[in-house]
């Protein structure tokens, strides 16, 4: 049985709590390892490494981190099929979806070296007479990840990435379901020329997540997660005085208009509505299909459906992997049921799927046809692979459909219209918006989040704002009077 301990001051770590928990891989049902869970004592340990390391890795140069950041960009485009091997076992996604996520966390890396530029402040000459202002960003200290378990490799690398180049020390928290691609990045890291210490990896549960929110020498938590879960590290972390970006769940929409092109369209649903198994915080879970167009587009995902080829994800042949547990399985085919069960009609029946394997934890495609806005198959985040068709008549509808949802993570558009694409993406609530592109991730020049009860925070995810995020501003009003010049002045400053 492989033992997965933690990884603090530059090397792995056994645990001390006496706590272990189960790691399977999915698509054979089968406990692979045993994974160390943090105790507070253990945590809080771990802070204290990290926040040594942090005060050297500070006075690292621009250059420095800049070139440990190019080192560890080239390590990890050169081993990116190792690590998706990793993430395939663990989690369970086909290998090709796999080394997407960590193409996607590779272009995060290299955003993050651009450092240099990105941590360029701005200068005033003469603000004053004699008086310059400028202003500068400078890390944090000691920040941390706490990662989902359907993107163990991107998601870390959204947040290390950005923290590490600012200068900061970064403590990852992943998914204790598959949490060996997070022990992966951290020998990377220490191959790339990282200092011991500015990244660790504490594993754990709740335990482990909640020592985190309460340490004092923790400035900032990034969450990637639930929405129940992302409003009690928004809450708890605040109520620290520490700085948190929560990003919750979604329930995202594609709208497809009449005058779509109707293959692109249902290939486009079936692509972000099945990849991962549905296990995506921006899949496409609800289809809502505007007049004449919802008959033939129910058809042709129907038609589709019966060649998703779902396997065990190693088998390059399978499109379509396991959900990551048994638990969760079930709670999808309760959805499916309570589906059923409300009204909905079931053109495709996951649960019955005739292609499954006879090991782990698979289920099949699932489509339900006519679902309305009370059923919980449309309120709830289901994470799993069941697209829900919701019929309107026009797109005014759609659109106050999307907006009503509790949810705005990423929603899309698939129409011939220019006009109408523009106007959607003026009047959406959401804060990620596709124009016949169903998942709409930004690249990494920009930054990802969304809207209402899918981010709970102000700043989004890696980018841009990863940079604010991981930073704090400081501005300096600066003087070389010369000597003998000086006189008291009890009034406000003024600028002139």
């Amino acid at each position: 049985m492989n033992h997965i301990a933690h990884w603090i001051g530059g090397a792995e770590q056994k645990g001390t709590s006496g706590r272990v928990g189960p790691v399977y891989n999915p698509a054979t049902g089968e406990q692979i390892a045993e994974v160390d869970l943090a105790s507070g004592e253990e945590v809080s340990a771990a802070v204290a490494t990290a926040k040594e390391a942090a005060r050297a890795w500070r006075t690292a140069s621009l250059s420095k981190r800049s070139a440990v950041l190019f080192t560890f960009r080239e390590l990890l485009a050169a081993k990116r099929q190792e690590l998706a091997a990793i993430v395939t076992r663990e989690h369970g996604k086909v290998l090709a979806d796999a080394a997407g996520e960590v193409a996607r966390g590779l272009e995060n890396v290299e955003f993050a070296t651009g450092i240099p530029h990105l941590m360029k402040g701005s200068f005033s000459e003469q603000a004053a007479t004699g008086v310059d202002v400028y202003s500068i960003r400078q890390p944090l200290g000691v920040v941390a990840g706490i990662t989902p378990f359907n993107f163990p490799a991107m998601v870390p690398l959204w947040m290390c990435a950005t923290a590490i180049a600012a200068g900061n020390a970064f403590v990852l928290k992943p998914s204790e379901k598959d949490p060996s691609a997070a022990l992966w990045l951290a020998e990377l890291w220490r191959e790339a020329g990282l200092p011991a210490g500015v990244f660790t990896v504490v594993n754990g549960d709740k335990e482990a997540v909640d020592a985190i929110l309460a340490h004092p020498d923790v400035a900032a938590v990034s969450f990637v997660g639930s929405t129940p879960i992302a409003k009690y590290i928004y809450e708890t972390g605040t109520a620290q005085g520490k700085r948190v970006q929560a990003l919750g769940g979604a329930k995202n929409h594609m709208i497809v208009l009449p005058d779509a092109e109707l293959a692109a369209a249902a290939d486009a649903a079936i692509s972000a509505g099945y990849g991962a198994a549905g296990e995506r915080c921006m899949a496409i879970s609800v289809v809502v299909a505007v007049g004449e167009i919802a008959g033939p587009l129910v058809e042709a995902i129907a038609a589709r459906l019966p060649q998703i080829k779902i396997g065990d994800g190693t088998d390059p042949a399978s499109e379509m992997g396991p959900l990551i547990s048994a638990q969760h399985r079930d709670k999808v085919t309760g959805y499916i049921e309570s589906g059923v069960t409300q009204g909905a009609t079931v053109i495709a029946d996951g649960r019955n799927a005739d292609n499954l394997p006879s090991k782990g934890y698979f289920l099949g495609a699932t489509l339900l046809d006519n679902v309305t806005p009370d059923m919980t198959v449309y309120t709830d985040e289901i994470f799993g692979p069941v697209l829900s068709v919701v019929r309107v008549d026009t797109y005014a509808e759609a659109v106050e459909l999307v907006n009503a949802n509790e949810y705005g993570n990423g929603t899309a558009i698939f129409t011939r219209d220019g006009g109408a694409a523009r106007q959607f993406q003026f009047d959406v609530n959401a804060g990620m918006v596709g124009v016949n592109v169903p998942i709409p991730v930004p690249v990494a020049y920009y930054s990802f989040g969304g809207w209402k009860a899918s981010l709970f925070g102000d700043s989004h995810m890696y980018g841009p704002d990863g940079i604010q995020f991981f930073t704090r501003g400081k501005v300096v009003t600066s003087r070389w009077p010369d000597p003998g010049t000086s006189s008291i002045d009890l009034g406000f400053p003024q600028t002139r």
